[in-house]
């Protein structure tokens, strides 16, 4: 792996207008800290509140910070993938943090000194977290689950908080899916790829931005685009429905035939319809998720839309 000559620190920020002046200061921090050029790259997503504002008062006249001003919320993923787009073609590695400082930026240097021992990503890994104790639990199920039925090796409990080479930013950059599950791309490339395990801090101000419907909406992503289990579910459900089916005919079958007398009333047939339905609207909502993926892909709309941006110091209107 070739030497590390400029690090991106890339932040995409929804409504962090609290967190903006803790954030530029511990970044700031950075740049004390490693002997590599640091440029500093920050993707509003849209905010609905001061934060593109205070974005560009701080950065209008520094050189090595840029920022993207999207025309809306496209979602976080997304932020992230339009400030992969917009990365410099002389940056070795681009670090990936979000503005809300639960994943401490000061893990840098080390990620550096991971990265310069050969490999193309380095991952944080969240050993302890913040968290009520029902997401805690949510997110250990979840992951483990997506580890064991995923048709690509997965780290556990692993997000968006990482440092890829400038390879990977160009093979993440060549994927053009719309339901982008980062995590997941990011181990599907390959390369060499070490996790370093770290303590997620509680938010530093604000409420999250991440409802529970964006966080079933990012784990249907991970499921649907790096697994096979939705899909086999079908024919699990189908086989467990099956079974009690054939049992119960049997065991009609078996009283007609032998004492000549078959059960009386709709109990059987009420539980044949209840139980086959279910298996059937089962299976359409999970070949919707597919299909509702794939209505969305062909339609190849631009994965995002950039308003306004600041390069070098110089506000640029799209």
């Amino acid at each position: 792996m070739l030497p590390l000559t400029k690090v991106t620190i890339l932040v995409p920020l929804y409504n962090e207008v609290a967190v903006l002046p803790k954030l530029f200061d511990r970044l700031i921090q950075l740049s004390n800290n490693i002997n590599i050029p640091v440029h500093y790259l920050l993707i509003d997503d849209g905010s609905i509140d001061e934060t593109a504002s205070n974005i560009s008062n701080y950065i209008i006249d520094k050189p090595n910070w840029s920022a993207l001003f999207l025309s809306r919320n496209f979602g976080h993923s997304i932020a992230i993938t339009a400030g992969l787009a917009a990365i410099e073609k002389d940056t070795s590695a681009v670090f990936i943090i979000d503005g809300d400082l639960q994943d401490p930026p000061e893990l840098l240097p080390t990620f550096i000194h991971t990265m310069q021992q050969g490999n193309d990503v380095v991952y944080g890994v969240r050993k302890k977290r913040k968290e009520s104790t029902f997401k805690k639990i949510c997110y250990r199920v979840y992951y483990r689950l997506l580890k064991k039925f995923s048709n690509t090796q997965m780290p556990l409990d692993a997000g968006d908080f990482c440092l890829i080479s400038n390879r990977v930013v160009r093979q993440l950059n060549s994927m053009p899916e719309e339901s982008r599950y980062l995590r997941g791309m990011r181990s599907w490339v390959g390369f060499k790829q070490q996790g370093i395990k770290y303590e997620r801090a509680a938010r530093l101000s604000g409420k999250s931005k991440y409802s529970f419907t964006n966080l079933f909406k990012l784990a249907f992503n991970g499921l649907f685009n790096f697994s096979e289990l939705p899909i086999r579910i079908i024919g699990i459900v189908g086989m467990l429905a099956i079974i009690p089916s054939f049992i119960y005919l049997f065991i009609t079958l078996y009283k007609k035939l032998v004492f000549g007398t078959v059960p009386e009333g709709f109990t059987a047939l009420i539980f044949a319809i209840v139980l086959f339905s279910g298996v059937q609207l089962l299976s359409l909502g999970i070949i919707g998720e597919y299909v509702l993926r794939i209505f969305f892909q062909v339609k190849q709309r631009p994965l995002f839309i950039v308003k306004s941006k600041i390069i070098k110091g110089q506000l640029i209107d799209e």
